[in-house]
């Protein structure tokens, strides 16, 4: 999946595939992340906050399924 960077002090780069709706997220610990059955409005909110962190923490982070990758 390609990602594109963000700048964020948590987040390194984000992707989206909106066939199955899976988020992918790599953070700066180089760890990424797959979230399952993510809404095309919940990435496109994503990849526009202000605070990319923030909006993980808000909307993503134990909400969706998720699951590590690397």
């Amino acid at each position: 999946m390609n990602r594109d960077c963000v700048n964020s002090s948590n987040i390194s780069t984000i992707g989206y595939d909106p066939q199955t709706q899976t988020l992918e997220i790599e953070f700066h610990s180089d760890s990424v992340y797959q979230y399952s059955n993510v809404p095309q409005n919940i990435y496109n909110n994503l990849k526009s906050a202000n605070s990319h962190g923030k909006y993980f923490n808000e909307y993503i982070k134990n909400t969706y399924s998720t699951q590590k990758i690397s």
